[in-house]
């Protein structure tokens, strides 16, 4: 199954906040706020949506189609995704803006405050996606993650005229599009991917209900942080999948876009709906317990042992057969 990820490429600044953001906040003047937070740790890792969502594809044994914006700086982040599977051939690279920059500080209850520059991305929307459907020889889906807004609704288009299955996945954007666009994001989705916040923002903003939407994609999936992921289909009964219990929780940062690749990999073996999630719910607790959003090990992380112990014997016998040998 050939899988094409569209979105962000950036680099992260993680930072470590050793307190709590609420300590610092005074509730009667939050509308002037001026805080400057002394942090422990700076972390420079790579990142970006898509990419983090291809780099765990790759690692699963995939060799997903990277589509996006980047600099010029980006040979060095390009050789590291090759190496890990992915295929970068059709990265726009820009003449002009660097590669997009996400700082991001984490407080000990693992709050977050971030900001994003968009630099090279803002040219996303200059890329057209048959060139590289017709370079890889088809595309069976399209991920559309969060990325320059015009590029997302852009890709979506594309995708309805030219019959391409697509995933759609605005998360961050959500904040900043208004409801006819998303409307156009959603609307004739495979799978549609968010977060609990984020499918009501998606509600409030399109003022679709929840099944309307649901009548509107053939999908939906909800993370749900700690207690999981909901899987809906008109008319199937609710599936939900619960996480693997975490060795330590070291940085959030990426734990979506490792959930969509796991599960995107499932999709690909066509496993069933629960057997995909259950695989992204296992590389997604490999991430949080990691620091940046590449850095894990699926072999060092027990990945088989450890989803084995979490969905069963059954569940890990399925998907052992799909794994790259050395995860076996």
């Amino acid at each position: 199954m050939r899988i094409a990820v569209t979105g962000s490429i950036a680099t992260d600044h993680l930072m470590t906040f050793p307190g709590r953001f609420a300590d610092q906040l005074v509730a009667d003047q939050l509308h002037t706020v001026s805080l400057s937070f002394l942090v422990d740790a700076l972390d420079i890792r790579r990142g970006g949506v898509a990419p983090n969502i291809c780099f765990g594809m790759g690692a699963l044994g995939l060799r997903p189609v990277l589509v996006g914006a980047a600099g010029e700086d980006f040979a060095e982040y390009r050789a590291w995704l090759d190496r890990h599977g992915v295929d970068t051939e059709s990265v726009h690279i820009s003449e002009l803006l660097h590669t997009a920059r996400f700082v991001c500080t984490t407080d000990t209850d693992h709050n977050q405050i971030a900001s994003f520059y968009t630099g090279a991305m803002s040219e996303a929307r200059q890329i057209e996606l048959q060139p590289i459907a017709d370079r890889v020889g088809g595309l069976d889906l399209v991920l559309i993650g969060a990325d320059d807004p015009e590029a997302m609704v852009r890709h979506t288009d594309e995708c309805r005229t030219r019959g391409l299955a697509f995933a759609a996945d605005p998360s961050q954007q959500l904040a900043r599009m208004e409801g006819e666009d998303i409307r156009r994001l959603v609307e004739g989705a495979t799978y549609l991917f968010t977060n609990e916040y984020e499918k009501a923002l998606i509600e409030n903003k399109t003022g679709w209900t929840a099944d309307e939407i649901l009548g509107k994609v053939g999908t939906r999936v909800t993370t749900l942080g700690a207690s999981g992921v909901r899987i809906e289909r008109t008319g199937e009964p609710t599936i939900e999948v619960g996480v693997p219990e975490e060795n330590a929780k070291v940085d959030p940062t990426g734990v979506g876009d490792a959930f969509r690749a796991g599960f995107l990999a499932g999709v690909s073996w066509e496993l069933s709906l629960e057997r995909a999630a259950q695989v992204g719910c296992m590389v997604a607790t490999l991430v949080i317990e990691t620091l940046g959003t590449q850095e894990y090990e699926l072999r060092s992380g027990r990945f088989l042992e450890r989803f084995q112990k979490a969905y069963g014997a059954e569940a890990a016998g399925e998907v052992k057969p799909h794994l790259p040998a050395e995860l076996v």
